[in-house]
């Protein structure tokens, strides 16, 4: 099971969050979930099955994804927590920056490649940071010489 922010809406009052989810079973089984967190509850937005799920497997998908989900979205994080964003109350994970960062995105990216999975996404998961900044880690990693180039430059 994976987890990782969608996106983040902020206003006066606080801030809402929306997560992707994603379970893989071993038979080929997936379900695909959005769920939305505001003023420190869980909502399920949509879900995704294919096959489609039972009545008896939807309502237990609550079970599957809630350890993980309310950990990704810092549900029941004590303040002051390591890493908690004290603007939201969400939970980010600490990532480490400079050279040693762009490494380990390299390795996430290359073994996404090597698993047959989306390499963006995988380090979407792995950085807790939306498209556009990991798609940025990943650019620092190839100009830091871990990645081959996307093209040749003309």
């Amino acid at each position: 099971m994976s987890v990782w922010p969608a996106w983040a809406v902020r206003d006066d009052a606080g801030a809402t969050a929306w997560f992707g989810i994603r379970l893989e079973f071993g038979d080929g089984a997936r379900v695909d979930a959005l769920a939305v967190v505001c003023e420190g509850c869980v909502s399920i937005e949509d879900v995704r099955a294919e096959p489609a799920l039972s009545l008896d497997d939807l309502t237990a998908l609550a079970d599957w994804i809630e350890a993980p989900l309310s950990e990704a979205c810092g549900v029941g994080a004590g303040p002051g927590a390591d890493g908690e964003d004290a603007g939201s109350g969400l939970v980010v994970p600490a990532w480490p920056r400079g050279v040693e960062g762009q490494w380990l995105v390299a390795q996430k990216y290359r073994a996404a490649q090597e698993q047959g999975v989306d390499p963006v996404l995988a380090v979407m998961r792995a950085t807790g940071q939306d498209r556009r900044k990991s798609l940025r880690l990943i650019g620092q990693a190839r100009d830091a010489g871990f990645l081959t180039r996307r093209r040749a430059r003309r």
